[in-house]
């Protein structure tokens, strides 16, 4: 029997406010991309920062929770796994574009830490990891 892993974790910083939208069957999912950054030394001893972007998707109530709470520059925490989809572009082209579909999250901001921090909608976001789109399989892809 054969077994793999596909599990990603990101710690990072908004680049835009989510996306939220609905599919056609009424299901929110929220699209937005965050920053992870690295430092490093290179051959000749100066310091290089480094950034990479990494496209988050959630659905259903994760997707929902981002929409009200995230915003440019907040601080998360995601977990979830990769996954690569296709389309045909206007001109018949095939496209492909690999994501981070979330699964798992934690609001990292405290509150009043500057724009990503303050709240709107009067709750606090959670202080713990929530879960939430667990059973993807009847996702429609």
């Amino acid at each position: 029997m054969s077994y793999g892993l596909n599990k990603v974790m990101l710690i990072g910083h908004l680049g835009a406010d989510p996306e939220l939208r609905y599919t056609e069957g009424n299901i929110p999912v929220a699209t937005f991309n965050i920053a992870t950054n690295e430092s490093y030394k290179d051959q000749s001893g100066n310091l290089v920062d480094r950034t990479e972007w990494h496209r988050i998707v959630a659905w259903r109530k994760l997707a929902e929770l981002f929409g009200e709470y995230l915003k440019k520059g907040s601080k998360v925490y995601i977990e979830g796994k990769l996954q690569t989809r296709s389309w045909d572009d206007k001109d018949g082209n095939k496209r492909y574009t690999t994501e981070v579909v979330c699964n798992d999250f934690m609001f990292l901001d405290s509150r009043g830490a500057g724009d990503g921090g303050q709240q709107s909608g009067g709750a606090p976001p959670p202080s713990a990891p929530a879960s939430g789109g667990k059973d993807e399989d009847d996702l429609p892809f």
